[in-house]
């Protein structure tokens, strides 16, 4: 597995190329994870973009999976820089950011201080500031209140189910376990999702989304638990040049449960972008 280097960081990272793509022509699209979550959460994007053409970049942030996990706590703006070490090491001049959560954060940040973002997928992310609609009370219980006598996978389970819809977590029970293996095998561990959350938790793009030019798809979920729709309404109302996709209905991991609409809708943005 290749790996990237920022400032003494070792950033993990993998492609999948186009099958039919002459040596170069290919386009890029890169994806940026969530809060804590390894590149096991892009699987229902990674083959089907490759698949329309592009070359795919999955990585994964400080802290999480193969990549080092440096003292935090960390800022977005760093996992910014982390992002770019991976452009450049891929060796991309040009590549379309796809961020869901905190990775949609990462990308809004990276648009501000870099100049190869193409374009801009934001999935079930917030822009920061005043404006922002907070996680619901009730989810921060599920997420921090964890019972003590649950073990590792009861935890995970516990804490992930308010990112899903009830209908999707009572209907899915085989797929919910395999979720909690690769999250075992490559999710962020405690120290490093909490240096990971202090830079949500700073993050604050609302005042300067006017200066981000590049054409932008904001994708929600009507019934996200974790990150509220209302933050959708705000990056579309102030980001010059974007698009809004509501999944009606839609939990936080909508590009999971939902995973061929979505696929879909980024195709066609990305296809126009």
């Amino acid at each position: 597995m290749p790996y990237a280097d920022n400032d003494g960081v070792s950033l993990s990272y993998e492609t999948a190329e186009p099958v039919d793509a002459a040596d170069g022509d290919a386009e890029t699209v890169v994806l940026v994870e969530g809060l804590g979550y390894g590149r096991w959460m892009w699987r229902w994007q990674r083959d089907r973009l490759r698949d329309e053409g592009y070359r795919v970049v999955v990585w994964d942030n400080r802290g999480t999976g193969d990549s080092d996990a440096p003292e935090g706590p960390y800022t977005v703006a760093e996992m910014a820089s982390d992002l770019d070490a991976v452009l450049d090491s891929v060796g991309v001049e040009r590549a379309h950011v796809i961020g869901a959560s905190m990775g949609g954060m990462i990308a809004q940040r990276y648009a501000l201080d870099y100049d190869r973002a193409e374009s801009l997928a934001l999935l079930c992310t917030s822009p920061g500031g005043e404006e922002a609609v907070e996680t619901p009370p009730e989810t921060q219980r599920r997420m921090f209140d964890v019972p003590a006598d649950a073990d590792e996978r009861e935890a995970i389970r516990y804490k992930m189910k308010p990112a899903m819809t009830d209908g999707f977590w009572a209907e899915n029970d085989d797929l919910i376990s395999d979720i909690v293996e690769w999250r075992l095998e490559t999710d962020a561990p405690d120290e490093a999702r909490q240096a990971q959350a202090a830079g949500v938790a700073a993050f604050d793009a609302s005042d300067r989304l006017d200066e981000i030019r590049v054409p932008t798809l904001v994708a929600h979920g009507t019934a996200d638990r974790v990150l509220p729709v209302g933050n959708a309404d705000l990056l579309h109302r102030d980001l010059p040049n974007s698009r809004l996709a509501l999944f009606e209905g839609g939990s936080h991991l909508f590009f999971i449960e939902r995973a061929d609409d979505v696929n879909d809708c980024l195709a066609e943005f990305l296809n126009d972008a």
